[in-house]
């Protein structure tokens, strides 16, 4: 990116303790091929152009650890802070966004862009942030997804199908999910004060307490996020096809 882009800053989520993959380590310190998790995706953001800066969020007590045995170890340059998240996601978006509030984070601007991201999506890639760029560049507010490629049914209170969306109308959503720096913190800022806490994503957080559209973009169907165990098993396929990129 050319030295007069506004500053993109990265808020990777790795404060989970991942209940459903049933191990008793967090998922994102699970390894593959011999590095965890949250290496690869925080390597996608470190090798990135787009990125200017990292704040990593992990869970209380652990940013020590992180510290030594992720961006220390790992060379991670671009992570400037370290800082713990909260009981729920939104509350840890909230510590990494105060953090950048707060001017704790070198090379992250109020008047810049912040990615959020799922610390379990470890394949992320540089087109992915390109094209996320490109597109809050003009929308303000974007998240990346991918169109669903099943049909979905919405279901009643008791399981009874009642209506079939029209498939190019629906899409999963991925992250990163990005924004103008002033919006997304203004967002959870009301959120926070309100504690209207039934939101599932950052993009539902700016459509309800700013009442802004948000433009989705394509993702990846390989940006899948490490939830069970199954996923382990595909992550380490992906990882054996592409294991000249990392």
């Amino acid at each position: 990116m050319n030295e007069t882009h506004k500053k993109c800053t990265a808020v990777v989520l790795s404060a989970g303790q991942g209940k459903r993959m049933g191990t008793a380590v967090s998922k994102q310190y699970i390894e593959l091929r011999g590095k965890p998790i949250i290496y690869y995706t925080l390597k996608a953001f470190q090798d990135s152009e787009v990125i200017d800066s990292i704040v990593l969020v992990v869970g209380a007590g652990q940013e020590r650890f992180a510290g030594e045995e992720i961006v220390e170890k790992y060379h991670f340059t671009k992570v400037a802070a370290v800082v713990a998240g909260g009981a729920e996601r939104y509350d840890s978006v909230w510590c990494g966004l105060k953090a950048i509030r707060d001017g704790k984070v070198e090379g992250a601007d109020e008047d810049g862009y912040v990615f959020i991201h799922d610390g379990a999506r470890m394949f992320v890639d540089d087109e992915i942030l390109k094209r996320g760029f490109r597109t809050v560049s003009k929308y303000c507010a974007c998240v990346a997804g991918m169109p669903s490629k099943d049909t979905v049914k919405i279901v009643d209170d008791d399981a009874f199908a009642v209506q079939t969306p029209k498939r190019k109308y629906v899409w999963t959503v991925q992250t990163p999910q990005i924004f103008e720096t002033s919006l997304i913190t203004e967002a959870y800022s009301r959120l926070m004060r309100e504690q209207f806490i039934d939101v599932t994503d950052d993009a539902m957080v700016v459509e309800q307490m700013m009442k802004r559209p948000v433009k989705l973009f394509e993702g990846s169907y390989e940006n899948i996020k490490i939830t069970t165990p199954e996923d382990l098993e595909i992550a380490e396929g992906f990882l054996k096809r592409n294991e000249g990129n990392y």
